[in-house]
């Protein structure tokens, strides 16, 4: 089966009734987590967008006081995981300022965190690949915030 596209969705979305938008987004809210969030974000929490960001890195806080250190390849798995959540709500805002805060605020968990990622090759390069995609999301912001954000890019990279 194919699927439609945003337009086709969207033209048949607006011929249905309120009753029938209503079930129908109770019913894509029920087949999976990710949509579930998303919906409790956009009914909830988008007015609040800086409240939410400071709320996902109170979450990856926790994560990182909860990482197994006694081997790197566990630490690697949960460092992973948490990147993998920070992406999610990333994309759930849709704001390059948040994807800065949130990704930053990965970076600067794991250099305080004590887990020695420069020992393992793979989370040097996960490390330096976030670092990466902060400095190309930077460059699309406004001159004012590029300033700011990029002084605590350096404290990062250092």
């Amino acid at each position: 089966m194919k699927a439609a596209s945003v337009n086709e969705i969207k033209s048949a979305l607006e011929s249905l009734s309120h009753a029938q938008l209503e079930s129908l987004c109770l019913r894509l809210v029920k087949f999976k987590k990710e949509n579930k969030e998303l919906a409790t974000y956009m009914l909830f929490e988008a007015d609040y967008p800086t409240g939410y960001i400071q709320e996902v890195i109170a979450d990856m806080e926790a994560g990182f006081t909860a990482i197994n250190q006694s081997s790197l390849y566990y630490a690697k798995k949960s460092l992973r995981k948490l990147l993998r959540e920070a992406n999610k709500h990333i994309r759930y805002i849709g704001s390059k300022t948040a994807e800065v805060e949130l990704l930053t605020a990965w970076c600067r968990l794991l250099n305080n965190s004590g887990i020695p990622f420069s020992n393992s090759t793979a989370l040097l390069n996960l490390y330096q690949g976030q670092l990466k995609k902060i400095r190309k999301t930077i460059d699309t912001l406004h001159e004012d915030l590029r300033y700011d954000y990029t002084r605590a890019l350096d404290k990062l990279a250092n």
